[in-house]
């Protein structure tokens, strides 16, 4: 007896509940602009790509935190710090050691010379942002600079990234334009040096 008189009143605050948040999520999503829900999905694809592949580990300078390294998110994927100067790469000994790398993990060094990771905040000056997306599509399928300058240098995988689809590049860009500008300029690289004769 107790049971059924407890059913109807729960079927009716289920009823209720559910018909609120229909109610709710119609009413939310007519209130977004035409291509919103587009556009926020695109961004939460490439910000869940820029998580995926790692590009905090490099482009977002690391500190001495309480507990040993930790991510600068104060600074997330800005680059190298401009403010941090680098003295010369050690050199290395001869055997399996290829590089070396700031404890930064923003400033890498090997025979290729000296790099520096970029600026991926849409900060006008420093960053991407007066990058076109093609021009971001064609760095990251070629491996150069805006798709024809310079290479990309050590450690930047762009021969991984290349094997995206151009639509989870776009995401990935679009997901870099939405975060907070960060006014950082990296240094450029560094050549190796020349072996004595």
């Amino acid at each position: 007896m107790l049971k059924s008189r407890l059913t109807i009143p729960f079927l009716i605050l289920t009823l209720t509940l559910f018909s609120t948040m229909l109610a709710r999520a119609t009413f939310e999503d007519a209130a977004k602009p035409a291509g919103t829900s587009a556009k926020s999905a695109r961004v939460a694809r490439g910000e869940y790509l820029v998580w995926f592949g790692g590009c905090n580990d490099c482009h977002t300078p690391w500190k001495m935190g309480p507990r040993g390294p930790e991510q600068d998110f104060s600074r997330r994927l800005s680059g190298h710090p401009a403010d941090l100067v680098m003295p010369p790469a050690p050199a290395l000994p001869p055997g399996p050691w290829a590089m070396t790398a700031a404890g930064t993990m923003t400033a890498w060094a090997g025979p290729w010379g000296v790099s520096f990771t970029a600026n991926l905040t849409p900060d006008k000056e420093t960053g991407l942002g007066d990058w076109t997306e093609e021009m971001f599509i064609a760095t990251m399928k070629t491996g150069r600079h805006q798709g024809k300058g310079r290479a990309l240098l050590p450690p930047m995988p762009y021969f991984n990234v290349r094997e995206l689809s151009d639509e989870d590049i776009k995401s990935v860009f679009a997901y870099l334009q939405s975060i907070p500008a960060i006014h950082n300029k990296v240094p450029v690289p560094i050549d190796p040096e020349e072996p004595a004769q």
